[in-house]
């Protein structure tokens, strides 16, 4: 499948959306970074750019990445219009193709499922190597379908927060597991349409 097949596939999901004025931070992320001090972070599929505002918003410098130019370019608008121009820099990446460069002491992958072919665990073993010392990784996977859901696959199985830490393979004594969930709760959708999901939240820190 060649990578443009996906770049127009994000472009369009993006653009069917009228831009967002006000998205908001997934609750997973608030309860994670609220106690901890700002710094660098990444976020990676930002989306719409709820995380990356937010975070910038509590002092972070954030560079958010997304494969769609369409979401870059919305929120790379969005944060100059909030007066968070100077904290946030949204970039377009495949990330079957590059990762972003730099060091960060926070990196969050909220919901970084695809229906394109995606070797999310070498994605995710490079966020946890791009971590600092002390630097938290924050991966936040579905844990059900939401009935506004791209997939609707009834046959797709979920993998439980602790077999993505098994499948990222990190050597325990540098990489310790934090938090390995599945909270569940009442989600807000397009149209107002509410329904409850269940949450995988994985919180991985880089000892040394």
């Amino acid at each position: 499948m060649k990578a443009s097949d996906a770049v127009m596939f994000w472009d369009g999901v993006y653009a069917a959306r009228p831009a967002a004025t006000d998205p908001r931070p997934n609750v997973p992320l608030t309860e994670t970074v609220t106690t901890l001090p700002p710094g660098d972070a990444l976020d990676l599929g930002c989306g719409a750019g709820g995380d990356a505002l937010w975070l910038a918003g509590q002092g972070w410098h954030v560079t958010a990445a997304d494969i769609s130019a369409v979401a870059v370019e919305r929120l790379a608008a969005l944060a100059c219009a909030h007066g968070l121009g100077d904290r946030v820099t949204a970039v377009r990446h495949d990330l079957r193709r590059s990762f972003p460069h730099g060091e960060f002491d926070l990196i969050c992958a909220h919901y970084l499922h695809t229906p394109f072919d995606l070797d999310r665990a070498a994605v995710l073993r490079s966020a946890a190597h791009a971590l600092r010392p002390d630097g938290r990784l924050l991966i936040v996977d579905h844990g059900s379908t939401a009935p506004w859901s791209w997939n609707q696959d009834p046959d797709v199985r979920y993998l439980s927060p602790r077999e993505v830490a098994a499948g990222i393979d990190l050597d325990a004594a540098t990489w310790t597991v934090e938090r390995a969930d599945a909270p569940r709760r009442i989600a807000a959708g397009p149209g107002g349409r509410t329904a409850e999901v269940t949450d995988h939240v994985l919180l991985i820190r880089r000892s040394a």
